[in-house]
């Protein structure tokens, strides 16, 4: 992807290859996860590969929200079997990167996963990553790790109970079960479902929709102040939407959301500072 955006289709169509294939989808970029004949199962590869695409979507201002997918009939099946045997062998140094497997989470414009299979392991991890998910009814997802011999990894013991409560998140983790994609919206793991043919173009269209009518700065100041508040009080969490408040209206970004939509247009609301 070059630095105005375009070329993403071209690299979709001629470099299959790819361990992760980017294209643009007008403001959207859609990476997919691209080792079908794995179930896209996880390696460096992909995860260098996905996480330089990520960067070099931060910093561009042309994308606007950023959909994940999967090739073929899965999400991420989890973790290449060759590499998890290898790391076994070793006393875990090779699991030390550049990058944590939680880079997703540093990125500030939206995130949605279009979970179209399977989703296992760190597959499932990395859609806990995004900020919205989409799934097929059917879609088999499973944490797997306890089931491998591992822990909870990667932040879940944090983030899975954040998402769907104590309870539940301990039955996840602790069986290591396979559910479904129509469980996993009933428990809010899930935002919505759509038919297994129609869950890439149902999170194009939700994404299509932050690209061009949500300010993106605001975007980028909202997924800031939700993480803060994780780990915040509710009154500090009120003095920082506070003082977030008064710099926005020191923005253009007030002034055209209101008269866009007293004129009925579309907004053009400000590109996002690459220092955000």
């Amino acid at each position: 992807m070059n630095s105005n955006g375009e070329g993403g289709e071209r690299s979709a169509q001629s470099a299959t290859d790819e361990p992760v294939l980017a294209a643009m989808h007008g403001e959207v970029l859609v990476l997919t996860l691209n080792r079908p004949d794995k179930l896209n199962a996880w390696g460096e590869a992909m995860e260098r590969r996905y996480f330089d695409l990520l960067d070099e979507a931060q910093e561009n201002a042309a994308v606007r929200a950023i959909v994940v997918t999967g090739a073929g009939r899965g999400f991420c099946a989890g973790a290449d079997f060759d590499d998890l045997k290898a790391v076994s062998q070793t006393d875990g140094t090779s699991l030390e990167r550049g990058r944590p497997t939680s880079h997703p989470l540093a990125i500030s414009k939206p995130l949605v996963a279009a979970i179209n299979g399977a989703a296992a392991g760190v597959g499932l991890v990395q859609a806990l990553y995004c900020d919205i998910r989409i799934a097929s009814p059917t879609a088999k997802l499973t944490t797997a790790f306890v089931r491998r011999g591992l822990i909870a990894e990667y932040g879940t013991a944090w983030l899975l109970p954040w998402l769907v409560g104590r309870g539940v998140a301990l039955d996840l983790l602790l069986s290591g079960r396979v559910f479904l994609g129509e469980e996993a919206h009933a428990i809010g793991l899930v935002n919505r479902l759509a038919e297994p043919d129609a869950v890439l173009e149902t999170a194009l269209e939700y994404a299509t929709d932050l690209a061009e009518n949500c300010s993106p700065t605001s975007m980028s100041v909202i997924k800031g102040q939700v993480q803060r508040a994780m780990n915040a009080t509710f009154d500090e969490a009120l003095r920082e939407a506070d003082a977030e408040m008064r710099e926005s209206f020191m923005r253009p970004d007030v002034d055209e959301g209101v008269n866009s939509f007293l004129e009925r247009r579309r907004p053009a609301f400000a590109e996002l500072s690459p220092s955000r």
